[in-house]
């Protein structure tokens, strides 16, 4: 397995003024840098890809659906709109050197209309994810769809669900980002819930149960670490925590207090828990 670390730690749109990061983070230890965006017009791609391997990084590639895009709207002009976005995103993904384009891509994150998803929004979202796979297999780049707790999403809520969703895809280029900060809401067996994901399993977010560090919480590590084991996972596990000093990033994920006694702590205390359990 490979470990890496989600620039939304240290800022809401990684660019070129965050390159120095770069060689911090090789220094401290991780394999690669998973890089958020969540606009991608005239976002060097290429030039930061090369960056982060020139420093000895791999990287991946994140983002989400946000504000009114959304894949699952009942306006089609809405839905084209999103899917335009994922298709921006695989090719950005493809640009900066990353076989993953990962994030939450049906509805937009926080939107919550008080109902269950029904079966139009649910046709939608595999019309759509089936577009957006074929053109990812056509850039060499898999989608990691991730499911998110209730409270972020009312339509993709647990790795079950995840897989009845690749399964109606029924495109390998469409698979799963499991989290560990949403599977700790949702799931009853975070070993169980990994085992349903199977064959769709495409990424893994570690994050404690207050988006802390790894390790400084209550989220069943053991049997994390355990089960991807037992299933061979040789993919991707990054520590993915938001900047509780981003005005932006706190709003988004609430958070009101420190984390970690800083940014840094959180990064090299979480690459050491998980490297310890892993490798």
């Amino acid at each position: 397995m490979k470990l890496g670390l989600n620039t939304l730690l240290f800022t809401a749109g990684f660019d070129r003024e965050h390159l120095p990061l770069l060689g911090q983070f090789k220094q401290w230890g991780f394999d690669g840098i998973e890089i958020a965006r969540f606009a991608f017009d005239g976002f060097p791609a290429r030039e930061i890809g090369q960056a982060a391997r020139d420093e000895g990084l791999e990287v991946t590639f994140c983002s989400a659906l946000t504000g009114a895009v959304s894949l699952i709207s009942e306006d089609a002009a809405v839905r084209q709109q999103a899917l335009d976005f994922l298709k921006q995103g695989i090719d950005t993904a493809r640009e900066i050197g990353s076989d993953v384009f990962l994030g939450p891509f049906c509805a937009p994150v926080g939107y919550l209309p008080g109902r269950r998803p029904n079966e139009a929004e649910w046709g939608w979202a595999v019309e759509g994810l089936k577009t957006a796979a074929e053109h990812a297999a056509a850039a060499g780049v898999r989608i990691a769809n991730e499911p998110l707790n209730r409270f972020e999403t009312y339509f993709l809520n647990t790795a079950a669900r995840g897989r009845e969703l690749c399964e109606a895809v029924g495109n390998h280029s469409h698979g799963l980002l499991f989290d560990t900060f949403h599977a700790n809401i949702e799931e009853q067996s975070l070993g169980a819930a990994l085992r349903a994901c199977g064959p769709y399993l495409a990424h893994v977010h570690a994050c404690e149960n207050d988006r802390g560090a790894p390790g400084s919480g209550h989220v069943g590590w053991a049997e994390v670490f355990a089960t991807l084991k037992e299933m061979d996972y040789s993919g991707w596990v990054v520590i993915e925590s938001f900047g509780a000093r981003i005005p932006e990033i706190a709003a988004a994920a609430c958070i009101w207090r420190d984390l970690a006694e800083s940014p840094e702590a959180l990064a090299r205390e979480g690459l050491r828990f998980l490297r310890d359990g892993l490798v």
